[in-house]
């Protein structure tokens, strides 16, 4: 049984003291401590800024790549064994401004990798320009005169493409947004957690003080799977701010709809399947 020390990399975190990342740093230690789930058992692949740092305290395998292209390279690992625990980490500019692409195919292919946004509704490591989710009108050293980019809305962005997993949560409410995290590891397709992180040096709008008089736990009688519905909620931003898992639904995973990988992961499986090798075997007599 794993205790808490050895998800720890012995690196001293270079996030600003009341970062919302510590929160969410220390609550991932506590899910994996509660599932059981030990570091060799799980990959994160994180792209760059402030949350793309996540993995270098956290000990895991890991990929620490390209700005905005964590979701390919975490497909391409879930691809190649499927049996693997695998977590995208990004901020809200890595994942939905430079990756914005990427996020929109995974949610189509519903792979079944896990992507945990640190949303602070700002660039935290390049020093304080606007991000995607930035409200409109915020004043920032890039954008003197007012954010002037309609807000993006993760939340329905990812309804509208019939994300089968999509939640937000809040770092200032830690026991919550690990029963999230949970859920979205338990949950067999494409996992979307948007989670509201405030950046206490660059973003003076949406402190821990603004969303305390703001987030407010989805009641028990709600039904993500009603869409309709989901769309209402995930449309509620100013006066109330839900948090919780606002849709979901059990369309099939990728992994369980290719040929080759439904029974046996690719890693465990000889160098050329015996399908493929069937399905290649008239192509291959026209060359010999």
């Amino acid at each position: 049984m794993p205790t808490l020390d050895d998800y720890n990399t012995g690196r001293t975190p270079a996030w600003c003291p009341g970062c919302g990342n510590f929160a969410i740093l220390k609550v991932f230690k506590e899910v994996y401590l509660e599932l059981d789930i030990e570091p060799h058992q799980f990959v994160i692949v994180s792209g760059i800024g402030q949350a793309g740092k996540f993995p270098h305290y956290l000990k895991c395998n890991t990929f620490n790549g390209l700005h905005g292209r964590a979701l390919p390279v975490a497909t391409g690992v879930k691809l190649a064994n499927h049996e693997m625990l695998v977590v995208a980490e990004g901020g809200d500019g890595d994942c939905y401004g430079e990756g914005g692409n990427h996020l929109m195919h995974a949610i189509r292919r519903n792979i079944g990798v896990k992507l945990f946004v640190h949303d602070n509704q700002i660039y935290g490591l390049t020093k304080g320009q606007a991000s995607p989710t930035s409200m409109e009108g915020m004043v920032t050293k890039n954008q003197p005169f007012g954010v002037l980019s309609e807000q993006l809305n993760p939340m329905t962005l990812a309804i509208a493409l019939d994300c089968s997993f999509v939640a937000r949560g809040y770092a200032g409410n830690q026991e919550h947004l690990k029963g999230l995290i949970k859920e979205a590891i338990a949950h067999r397709g494409f996992s979307l957690i948007d989670i509201l992180q405030p950046c206490v040096t660059f973003n003076k709008v949406n402190t821990y003080q603004w969303y305390q008089q703001r987030v407010y736990p989805l009641e028990t009688a709600y039904d993500p799977e009603d869409r309709v519905e989901a769309f209402r909620k995930a449309l509620e931003w100013g006066d109330r701010i839900p948090i919780g898992i606002i849709y979901r639904n059990n369309r099939p995973s990728m992994e369980e709809r290719v040929p080759v990988i439904k029974d046996l992961p690719l890693v465990k499986q000889p160098v050329i399947p015996e399908e493929i090798k069937k399905a290649l075997e008239g192509t291959l007599k026209e060359y010999y």
